[in-house]
């Protein structure tokens, strides 16, 4: 497995180009599952995530091109000649099984492996399945499989989620712009993503609104077509390299960043005493003074997401003062607390709740990745810490991050890739 050797002191200076948004990217791909003609996608992320979609889509049948021959672009579409997707796909990804609900919409049939992924929780997916039955399906589980039929097609129907869950409205929502009718997604997930996913459904011709609102309205149609779409840029990388930006005391350029994609995010970072601003290339992030100790609270979007909880605590392990973070969405989310508290943090969990008190500075030490964003909350204390850090497991890490290394060198960084 690779390493990072990590050789912190240095504050950050310079550009980082934000490549295209991992979380957009997937279900994007996913959705051209729902044509028979070509769905291009531009500013696709190359990282590993998007590289097991690739393979999953391929094994369903559908033609997926590399347009320009460097994984930037993609072009899906084409006949489905299978509607199982296994369980050695699906186990390295959870966002596999995004593709029930348009093989379930396409062909009214699918055969799903139960999904894998970050041990980060135990994200059930009973509110894919409970608001795909609404829409019509049968549904059984058997052997570690979702079993899905419509024999009849699917249908509108006015579905209530419990919790606003991304991947339960982004399921739900791809399966009913191919039902007959209308449907209501009523407390959809409202983030960013979802937004973008949207807008490239509806140029392939679907038919629906209220996107941002809470509550998604779709009018089925009989055939999606192709279209082009342009990813959204990435903010988790982007509020990524803006706490590394915060935690060096650097200044970086984010070229592409958005700010309205941030929200909380930029908040928190202000908060802390990292200054953000918006210009024509993108985002402006410094840091000229102390950092100061914040609490958060991982929310639904437009809250603060859990996405950037591990980086922020590595953030505030060097803050003045106490903070306190408080992980609402999922329940292994802390497994990031005993590596950074061997680089000398001060960080405590109680139940679902960690208390940080910040520390005059962290030391370098061999660790280890446990989950995609811990992996970067180990490398954001590393280029804070005095000595090295050895970072290992970065499969975790190359999962949802794209050319790590030469970014954060290109910005004054001392980090390595060893490859074993």
């Amino acid at each position: 497995m690779d390493r990072f050797i990590i050789r912190g002191g240095r504050p950050l200076r310079g550009e980082i180009v934000i490549g295209g948004a991992k979380n957009a990217g997937l279900k994007l791909m996913v959705a051209g599952l729902l044509t028979a003609e070509r769905l291009v996608l531009t500013n696709v992320p190359r990282i590993a995530d998007i590289a097991t979609m690739r393979d999953l889509l391929i094994q369903h049948g559908v033609a997926v091109e590399d347009v320009n021959g460097d994984g930037s672009a993609y072009a899906v579409g084409g006949e489905i000649t299978s509607t199982e997707a296994p369980y050695d796909i699906v186990s390295k990804m959870r966002a596999s099984i995004l593709v029930l609900g348009p093989l379930l919409a396409r062909c009214r049939e699918a055969r799903v492996s139960l999904p894998g992924g970050c041990a980060i929780g135990t994200r059930p997916v009973d509110m894919h399945l409970k608001g795909l039955e609404a829409l019509g399906a049968e549904i059984r589980l058997e052997n570690g499989y979702i079993n899905a039929r419509a024999p009849e097609g699917l249908i509108g129907e006015r579905i209530i989620l419990p919790f606003a869950s991304v991947g339960a409205t982004e399921n739900l929502l791809m399966a009913a712009t191919l039902a007959k009718g209308r449907t209501e997604i009523v407390n959809a997930a409202r983030e960013p993503e979802i937004g973008d996913l949207v807008a490239c459904l509806n140029k392939m011709g679907a038919r629906i609104s209220g996107s941002g609102s809470g509550t998604l309205v779709i009018d089925g149609v009989e055939a999606l077509q192709g279209a082009e779409h342009r990813i959204m840029p990435d903010r988790i990388e982007c509020g990524t390299y803006a706490c590394a930006a915060g935690i060096t005391g650097g200044d970086v350029r984010l070229v592409g960043g958005r700010l309205d994609d941030l929200g909380a995010v930029v908040r928190t970072l202000e908060e802390a005493g990292v200054e953000v601003t918006e210009d024509e290339k993108g985002l402006r992030v410094r840091r000229t003074g102390a950092l100061r100790g914040v609490d958060i609270m991982t929310e639904p979007y437009p809250g603060f997401p859990t996405d950037m909880q591990a980086q922020f605590m590595a953030l505030l392990s060097v803050a003045e003062g106490a903070s306190m973070v408080t992980e609402t969405i999922f329940e292994n989310r802390f497994m990031h607390v005993p590596e950074l508290n061997r680089m000398g943090a001060r960080i405590n969990v109680h139940g679902s709740s960690a208390i940080i008190r910040g520390v005059h500075a962290l030391s370098g030490a061999p660790v280890m990745a446990t989950d995609l964003r811990a992996s970067f909350s180990l490398i954001l204390a590393g280029l804070a810490a005095h000595g090295e850090t050895i970072l290992s497991r970065v499969y975790h890490l190359d999962r949802g991050y794209e050319a790590v290394e030469r970014k954060l060198a290109a910005c004054g960084a001392n980090i390595e890739r060893v490859r074993e």
